[in-house]
């Protein structure tokens, strides 16, 4: 089923956004004078929900709005009533009077919030647990937007302070570009008249925009489809990534403030517990629903409908289901991932924080840095321990990649000549001539900027093409084709002209080349010297020279105490195919196609393995 991230769907003209060209605003200027108050009573505690599937574990162990007897949050003695949250500003507010002592969100639209919730000690926010991660928000571009580097210089619509300015800084610290190499069109709404996709829609001189999954649809057609201009697409827009890509992007999390977590922490153990258990659940009914029907889920779907109103889930099958579709539970193990694994260093809690703050400061949603406080909570206790079905005594690291697919899709994409289209970034180190080791001490920015590109891209892989240079397989095709007559040759050094069957015949047609070669037009192979074996040695050199560097990197990650999965990275061998210069004319040429590519690469999602929690 396709995935619908209708997030916040609800906050069209309520939420608390103005012009589309305005520009951005400190987040306390935006909200307005508020006073902070103590904390108000809290029977029944109010929990703000928003418009995401994450929220249907909350909704099944609550029962619904209010908690009702025999569910989960009652089982564990809670009172809970559940408010609607889609208008954050208001969320703020209320938090800083007191109303509700907790605030739901993504990560950094909390962290654009740091510094009003921060100032005062009372209120500062206490990140207290992961719910999900986003696999339902994208970027369509046009054509002049293939990669994420290509972002340089474009004219980009996006929903103001909401879930998807995370998601842009993300690409753009991907494609180390500042925001003021955008021209960045801030729209009120995330769907509907006055949002990015209509944006994009209506005005050409728009590049791209940030969207949810129904918009990407409307104007895309299919997730691999390139829109034609007819049933309603736009013409050559097209998906250039995704979260269910940039897995690590769009952290949706449940925070507090601090009074209230030092007062009252055992009742926010509960409300946690009870939620992480009502997503176990949620789970377990999805798949029945999946493989043959349930009744019970089905049900969840109608009270998800019955909450958020038919204009926002219009169908149970397709809306309602696809809304939860669109999220993945982290459950006990990705929160002990999030909070408590130190080698987690770029999409844990402290890697959030510090992405989350250094974007406020520098985006100008904040003028000083306050930091958020990691959750406390014991995700060992008793609480959790004894009332889940899943869980971990200590972080680990879920295997995700399947090896053999990840490596069989690269080689398949590479052979067809399609790697490229399936690019989101590269970059590229050079080395010398016959070199064997990358040392960290000369490549660790490049090491640092991949860990991190394999991290919050949590699905794709990260190529590593080891590129020669095919001076060598120059000489040995003339010296070969001039002594066995194939080539003719005329005019001067420096100034030469090939001729093959009467025709002109270039050395800079590298795929041409390439093709004679393989044909066996030039020699039949067997000796050493021959353009035949002298390609196939540079393949075979630069398939190793991919090995050395990928082994480094592992080796540097393991040295930082940094996570990651080694079946993510894939060497392989391009040799003479890609040249920077087809015809080097001297040593300075000749060193520019030596190097080795780093490409992060979008596979399908045959190559992931499946799990219940993504951690």
């Amino acid at each position: 089923m396709p995935l619908k991230r209708l997030i916040i769907v609800v906050l069209l003209s309520v939420i608390y956004f103005v012009s589309l060209t305005s520009a951005q605003q400190y987040f306390s200027d935006e909200i307005g004078p508020t006073r902070v108050r103590i904390i108000q009573s809290q029977d029944p505690l109010l929990i703000p929900y928003i418009t995401w599937g994450g929220e249907s574990a909350l909704f099944y162990a609550n029962g619904g709005l209010n908690t009702q007897p025999n569910s989960i949050m009652a089982s564990l003695g809670l009172n809970l009533k559940l408010v609607p949250g889609d208008n954050f500003m208001q969320q703020v507010r209320d938090y800083l009077a007191g109303k509700s002592p907790i605030l739901r969100g993504t990560f950094r639209m909390i962290a654009q919030a740091s510094e009003v919730i921060g100032r005062d000690p009372r209120t500062q926010g206490v990140v207290f647990g992961q719910l999900t991660w986003s696999a339902g928000d994208h970027f369509v571009g046009r054509s002049n937007i293939r990669k994420i580097s290509d972002l340089k210089g474009k004219k980009i619509a996006i929903q103001k302070g909401g879930p998807h300015i995370g998601m842009l800084y993300d690409m753009l610290l991907t494609a180390r570009l500042p925001k003021s190499d955008l021209e960045i069109i801030w729209m009120d709404e995330l769907t509907g008249a006055n949002s990015p996709a209509e944006k994009f829609r209506k005005d050409s001189t728009v590049s791209g925009c940030f969207v949810i999954t129904p918009d990407m649809l409307s104007l895309v057609g299919d997730y691999q489809a390139v829109g034609d201009g007819t049933g309603g697409t736009v013409k050559s827009a097209r998906l250039v990534v995704s979260t269910a890509t940039l897995s690590r992007s769009i952290a949706d999390v449940y925070a507090c403030r601090k009074d209230y977590s030092d007062k009252s922490r055992g009742i926010i153990e509960k409300f946690f517990a009870g939620y992480l258990k009502g997503a176990e659940e949620v789970i377990r009914l999805k798949k029945s629903y999946e493989s043959g029907g349930s009744k019970e889920y089905t049900a969840l779907l109608q009270m998800m409908q019955d909450i958020y109103g038919k204009d926002v889930l219009p169908t149970l099958d397709e809306d309602a289901h696809g809304l939860i579709a669109d999220c993945t539970f982290v459950g006990q193990p990705g929160n002990m991932a999030f909070f408590n694994d130190p080698t987690n260093i770029v999409t844990g809690f402290e890697g959030f924080n510090k992405n989350g703050l250094d974007m406020a400061v520098n985006w100008g949603f904040a003028r000083k840095r306050y930091d958020l406080i990691p959750s406390s909570l014991d995700f060992n206790s008793p609480t959790f321990a004894t009332f889940l079905t899943t869980t971990v005594t200590t972080p680990i690291q879920r295997k995700r990649f399947k090896e053999e697919s990840v490596r069989a899709e690269i080689e398949t994409f590479s052979e067809e000549d399609v790697l490229d289209d399936n690019t989101l970034i590269s970059f590229t180190i050079q080395f010398e001539a016959n070199q064997d080791t990358f040392s960290e001490a000369r490549y660790r920015e490049e090491f640092d900027r991949v860990i991190e590109l394999a991290s919050r891209y949590g699905n794709a892989a990260v190529a590593i093409k080891g590129h020669t240079d095919p001076s060598k397989v120059l000489f040995a095709l003339v010296k070969t084709g001039i002594k066995r007559g194939i080539l003719k040759r005329t005019g001067t050094r420096g100034n030469y002209e090939y001729f093959m069957n009467g025709r002109p015949f270039s050395l800079e047609d590298t795929s041409e080349l390439i093709r004679l070669i393989q044909q066996k037009k030039f020699d039949d192979g067997s000796d050493f010297d021959g353009p035949y074996q002298i390609m196939r040695a540079g393949l075979k050199l630069s398939e190793q020279r991919g090995k050395a560097v990928k082994q480094a990197i592992l080796a540097y990650a393991n040295r930082l105490n940094a996570r990651i999965e080694a079946e993510q990275i894939v060497p392989v061998g391009v040799g003479i195919k890609e040249p920077v210069i087809a015809k080097p004319t001297n040593p300075a040429e000749a060193g520019k196609n030596r190097r080795v590519e780093f490409a992060l690469i979008k596979i399908s999602s045959e190559s992931v393995a499946e799990a219940d929690f993504d951690f």
